[in-house]
């Protein structure tokens, strides 16, 4: 019995050097920087002209060397203006907007090889990335010099009582999918780069998704408080052009729904790593 225990002793001391000498830790904490970009109706060709720094903290557990699960928490400004846009109806449109996005995500990630942070064979691997979230939007834009909230001024007739449906909370939730690479630079610390997309479950990110209601909607007669709606619901026929803002005129697709990009570079630290074994543990092992 007194074998067996002692058997038993080495065998567990032997299998925790060698998962530790393989894999220093289950968990991380890290950060990560680089930029985002906005995609939807004011964005429809997928331009990158309105690149904008993102930033955030996540933690990360490593349920296998295939298998990560991660929590995020990022910022980003997005926007964009029809102004960068290709297409005639776009540019006379001359829609823009700007937007703070606060977000908080859950994705896993499913590593190509096998990835054990310790283990210089098991070094580096491409991963693909996928998840939940939800964000904090509220697009906005500037007339005369001074900020407006658009979604405050209803600009597709949210506030007539005819078109409740067009209305939009400030959140939403959001799906990322994306690719990855990561790599362990020395023990204890991990070094990626990711591109995910987030496909959300709004339209209303950039304020533009259905139809002009009219300007009739947006009452202007005091010419000493000028209506901002007035202006803002339809900034077309600016330089002599005609207006396009009649009512039942397309103003946005609402057949998709908006999008946002983060493309960063994140550094990440192990929550724990391998102790040696004492000098007591050694003698028992000789």
């Amino acid at each position: 019995m007194r074998h067996f225990s002692k058997l038993l002793f080495l065998f567990v001391l032997f299998a925790s050097a060698a998962r530790a000498q393989t894999f220093f830790g289950s968990g991380e904490f890290g950060i990560f920087a680089g930029g985002s970009q906005y995609f939807g109706d004011l964005n429809d060709k997928y331009g990158f002209n309105y690149v904008r720094p993102a930033g955030g903290a996540f933690v990360r557990y490593h349920l296998n060397p295939f298998i990560s699960v991660r929590a995020n928490l990022g910022y980003t400004k997005i926007g964009y203006d029809d102004k960068y846009s290709n297409n005639e109806f776009n540019r006379r449109r001359n829609l823009n907007f700007r937007s703070d996005i606060y977000e908080f995500s859950v994705q896993s990630e499913f590593n190509f090889v096998r990835f054990m942070t310790g283990d210089f064979s098991h070094r580096f691997t491409p991963y693909l990335t996928g998840g939940i979230g939800a964000f904090y939007y509220n697009p906005y834009t500037t007339f005369n010099d001074k900020r407006y909230n658009l979604r405050n001024i209803g600009t597709e007739g949210q506030n007539t009582g005819m078109y409740d449906d067009r209305k939009y909370s400030h959140f939403s939730l959001c799906f990322p999918l994306g690719v990855g690479v990561k790599w362990w630079m020395r023990p204890g610390m991990n070094l990626g780069f990711e591109i995910s997309n987030r496909l959300t479950l709004t339209d209303y990110i950039d304020d533009v998704s259905n139809t002009y209601v009219g300007e009739q909607y947006f009452p202007n007669d005091d010419p000493l408080t000028p209506n901002p709606g007035f202006y803002l619901q339809d900034r077309s026929g600016q330089e002599g052009t005609v207006k396009l803002g009649r009512e039942g005129k397309q103003r946005g697709n609402n057949t998709t729904k908006d999008q946002y990009m983060f493309f960063v570079i994140n550094l990440s630290f192990q929550l724990k790593v391998y102790k040696c074994p004492s000098y007591l543990e050694r003698a028992v092992l000789d």
